[in-house]
């Protein structure tokens, strides 16, 4: 494990090299132009042109610039001709960049470089050559997600396999996941296979892959999986690309999941001594040819000394693949990465790959880039500070040769709120201090927070834009609740009751929506009111008639509940009694999980309003929005979204254990899990180029309930000489810890004078009432991955569950009070128990008399 106390305080070595001398200026200018201005670790990993070479590039330490110009001197040296470089990335996006670079690099338009592109575009161009030695034809389909599920779909029919309860999207994201593992059907483990269909994974999976032959097609995983059959079962062919290939450049190396890395190695091999495994002979007893080493069993190979970082746990064929084919020694192959930036994990991406590079490739050479031209000292410190505790890591030390800059700062808010609240006017602050929106961001952990920054952006008309994926109000699980709100509201609303009128399924198809339609036209009336009228005749089939009286009855139902119920708790019963809920929860898929977060995440924004109808208006005042792509506006976006990108000003809120790192990843991956939430935090803050900004909740709404959280330990990882902790200016900014242990976040004093409020001293007798000694984590159970909290976590009930006693109030009008999550505030309105108070940053809400204090 690296010692993080190498860079503790202000002891960070100085990097700075000496200006240069008389005879280091001659010899740059003898240089080639496109070989001027590198550094000299740049400049070493552009001209180490012989043998394997690993460069560990930092961020923002020139990655594009050096894998680029180390292209252009292969070309530029006559080393090797354009269609003799295999050059790799993840990105067609990034291929493109890389293409027009060297065009300006070398003064021309680069033509015939076909094999500068994605693993996928390149596997598929080979496959297209020799696609009949993998029984397809040179003209196959590549089918998109869309066709994927309806195959599987079939093949679940024709199995008799209950699709509600053993969905397709589940069976195509295990089938994905084994693709990239490297697994055909015959190698999926027994126990893998028994997820899906009662122990028919497997068989289900052969089958689909059966079918595709027939329709001669492949889907996306095929690319790569069938490229390193092709190179298994037909050495010749392999050879053959050997060969072509002088030169092997990879990209972001630390992605690639296990199936790139087979055909990559497969690549990377000398032509002449290609393994065994490679021409599918290990564990037989064919003759392996003229010329050919040795063969090797696999339990020869499983025996290889592995990398000190233990691999995932895995079957014993699999994990001798893993560690590599036995290779001959390896040809000119160049993967340029970043171990501390390997953060996706959840879909197969290995870091082990990076960390084994050494002794995959025996005699290679490590280069690493550590000057960063990005970010300010301070937030470099941090950042290398932090990332040091991490065990599986390679090492190195991010430096820059700028200014320290401003200190990363550190924030507590009482709520969530109050954090969108705080964010939302220092961003405002910014902006009249000149700062371009488009320069500033808001990286999340988890999608869900990014509803309360929409919210609070609309409220005070600042433009924004989220990236990587739809607004929060734009997603589809949220338009669809918020379609049956709108139908109650207004059964006028002809589209949104088209929207769920089949959604979840009821056999109301597009037939009996056209008929619908017909009718609403001739009558001149909605389709909800086309519906009550034809449900009563016989045009439409039994089952079809039956199901569509059915959700009119509900509509009725929840109608006349508008009135009796809270619009949160009606909103509530709606997603159940419609089905829309356990659909989601029946739903098997990866992010099935994440839309039941969000449908919860909606109702609870509900509770702001005081009716349905109100909210609604809200939200189309938040759909309307809608800026240009070159409006002026500040970028909302989850940390996995970010990497590669980069902002002077960086808001990282919701730093909280389960939270960030995520209880998921904890429960799941043990030390692997918390190891890669500690790179995607290193990850976030290192997207900052002048200001890092982190804020923490001590309450936060989890499923739908107040919960005292307490900091992320990552806070307690930061370096305190590089770090700030300041007052939120978002409301009352209590930010202790809740009393779950040591932590320099329990100093409450550090966030100002706030903590003589009646709010901050009901909290702190709050916190006597859970139970347990506190919340603390030894080394040994980071070791058995063991992460349960050995507390339970506090829950604050308030307004959700306080019910009004119909009892006169105490408090008396324009009286001062405080509240301890909208602050201070004056009470305009009594109505029994129930106040209306005037709160001075929260504006005018509506409360229950025994959540407030008098001042």
């Amino acid at each position: 494990m690296t010692n993080p106390d190498q860079f503790s305080g202000n002891d960070l070595p100085d990097y700075r090299p000496a200006a240069g001398g008389i005879a280091a200026r001659a010899r740059a200018a003898t240089l080639p132009a496109y070989l001027t201005g590198l550094n000299p670790e740049q400049s070493d990993a552009v001209q180490t042109l012989d043998g394997p070479v690993l460069v560990l590039a930092g961020a923002g330490t020139g990655k594009t610039r050096v894998l680029t110009t180390r292209i252009a001197h292969i070309l530029a040296s006559g080393r090797a001709r354009p269609g003799e470089v295999l050059a790799v990335t993840f990105t067609n996006k990034a291929a493109r960049e890389m293409k027009m670079r060297l065009g300006q690099m070398l003064g021309q338009a680069i033509e015939g470089m076909p094999w500068l592109g994605t693993f996928h575009s390149i596997g598929g161009r080979i496959l297209r050559v020799h696609a009949e030695l993998v029984q397809l034809k040179s003209n196959y389909t590549v089918l998109d997600t869309d066709d994927q599920i309806r195959l599987l779909k079939q093949l679940l029919a024709a199995d008799n396999i209950d699709d509600k309860r053993w969905p397709a999207r589940m069976l195509a994201g295990l089938i994905d996941g084994w693709k990239n593992r490297g697994l055909t059907p015959s190698q999926v483990p027994a126990g893998e296979a028994a997820m899906f269909g009662n122990g028919r994974g497997g068989k289900l999976y052969a089958a689909y892959q059966e079918r595709l032959k027939i329709l001669n097609a492949a889907d996306f995983g095929d690319l790569l999986l069938e490229n390193i059959r092709l190179f298994r079962e037909h050495p010749d062919v392999l050879r053959q690309y050997q060969q072509r290939f002088k030169y092997i450049l990879v990209d972001e190396y630390q992605d690639t999941n296990v199936a790139q890395y087979l055909w990559l190695r497969l690549l990377a091999q000398a032509p002449s001594q290609t393994s065994p495994r490679a021409r599918g002979e290990v564990g037989s007893h064919s003759d392996p040819g003229e010329g050919a080493p040795p063969q090797i069993a696999d339990s020869q190979l499983a025996e290889t000394p592995p990398h000190p970082t233990p691999l995932p746990a895995r079957g014993e064929r699999e994990q001798a693949v893993a560690l590599g084919e036995n290779a001959a020694p390896p040809k000119n192959i160049c993967c340029v990465g970043d171990d501390d930036q390997s953060i996706y994990g959840w879909r197969g991406a290995e870091v082990d790959n990076i960390l084994r590079f050494e002794h995959d490739f025996p005699g290679a050479k490590v280069i690493r880039l550590e000057r960063n031209y990005r970010s300010t000292g301070h937030i470099l410190a941090a950042a290398s500070y932090l990332i040091a505790h991490n065990e599986g890591r390679l090492g190195k030390t991010l430096r820059t040769e700028d200014v320290d800059g401003e200190m990363v700062t550190v924030t507590g808010a009482w709520d969530s709120e109050e954090e969108a609240r705080a964010i939302g006017e220092e961003i405002e602050q910014l902006q009249r201090q000149g700062h371009a929106l488009n320069e500033i961001a808001i990286l999340v952990r988890a999608s869900f927070q990014m509803r309360e920054f929409e919210d609070r952006f609309v409220t005070l008309g600042l433009p924004y834009r989220v990236i990587g994926g739809p607004r929060f109000y734009e997603r589809a699980e949220i338009r669809d609740a918020l379609a049956y709100l709108r139908v109650i509201n207004s059964p006028a609303d002809d589209l949104a009751f088209e929207r769920i009128v089949n959604v979840p399924k009821r056999s109301i198809g597009d037939a009996t929506v056209q008929l619908l339609h017909d009718h609403g036209r001739r009558r001149r009336i909605p389709l909800y009111e086309a519906a009550r009228a034809i449900i009563e005749t016989d045009e439409l089939k039994p089952k079809t008639r039956g199901s569509l009286r059915d959700l009119m009855m509900s509509f009725e139902r929840w109608r006349a509940q508008r009135e009796l119920l809270p619009h949160t708790e009606l909103a509530q019963i709606v997603l159940d009694e419609s089905g829309y809920t356990e659909m989601w929860q029946k739903d098997r898929s990866a992010d099935a999980a994440g839309r039941l977060e969000n449908l919860k995440e909606l109702i609870r924004s509900m509770e702001d309003f005081e009716n349905l109808q109100g909210f609604l208006e809200h939200i189309s005042l938040v759909m309307d929005r809608d800026g240009g792509s070159d409006e002026d506006a500040v970028s909302v976006m989850t940390l996995h979204s970010a990497k590669g990108l980069e902002f002077d000003t960086v808001f990282l809120p919701g730093w909280e254990e389960g939270l960030f790192p995520h209880q998921r990843a904890l429960d799941e991956q043990g030390r692997a899990g918390l190891e890669e939430e500690r790179r995607l935090a290193h990850v976030g803050i290192t997207r900052a180029r002048k200001r890092a900004k982190l804020y923490f909740a001590t309450n936060r709404r989890i499923h739908g309930s107040w919960t005292t959280t307490i900091p992320s330990r990552f806070l307690d990882e930061l370096p305190g000489d590089h770090v700030e902790i300041t007052e939120s200016k978002g409301g009352s900014g209590w930010g202790g810890a809740g009393g779950y242990g040591a932590s320099r976040f329990d100093d409450v004093g550090a966030f100002g004078s706030s903590y003589s409020t009646p709010g901050w001293q009901r909290a702190q007798a709050n916190r006597g009432r859970g139970t347990g000694s506190g919340f603390s984590e030894s080394p040994s159970s980071f070791s058995r991955g063991d992460f349960a909290r050995k507390r339970a976590p506090l829950t604050i009930e308030g307004e959700l569950v306080a019910k009004s006693t119909g009892t006169q109030s105490e408090f008396s009008l324009q009286q001062r009070v405080f509240h301890q999550k909208f602050g201070y505030g004056e009470v305009v309105r009594i109505d029994g128990n129930k106040l209306t108070i005037a709160f001075d940053k929260a504006g005018e809400k509506k409360v229950v008399d025994s959540f407030v204090e008098r001042v």
